[in-house]
């Protein structure tokens, strides 16, 4: 048991968290297996969509703090080295590509000098 009231409203807090991490880790898991699935299956198009959602999550977990940078990393290369040996290094059909558009850039107001004021 805990000896202080900040010492249990730590341990609480540590716990929440833990729980929270948890289950980012499970995703990550499950998202790069069933990448791995997808690729030894070999279908190229939706082994292609699954390592770009494993590629991001793994990049949100990051940016969460639950994994380090490096383990992500290695991660992301494992995965790509074994897709890219899969299905070698050339690009997709045309028709298996995704019609998204870049979003339209942002219109900077003009600079106003004190001129013009």
């Amino acid at each position: 048991m805990s000896k202080s009231t900040s010492a249990e409203r730590a341990a609480r807090g540590a716990e929440t968290k833990r729980q929270q991490n948890r289950s980012v880790k499970s995703a990550t898991k499950s998202s790069t297996g069933k990448a791995e699935d997808l690729i030894a299956a070999g279908d190229r198009v939706k082994a292609q969509k699954a390592v770009t959602e494993a590629i991001s999550i793994l990049d949100k977990s990051v940016k969460t703090k639950v994994l380090h940078l490096n383990t992500a990393s290695r991660r992301k290369a494992n995965l790509m080295k074994h897709f890219n040996k899969a299905f070698g290094k050339e690009p997709l059909p045309a028709e298996a590509k995704s019609a998204r558009k870049k979003p339209a850039a942002k219109k900077q107001a003009p600079a106003i000098t004190k001129e013009e004021k």
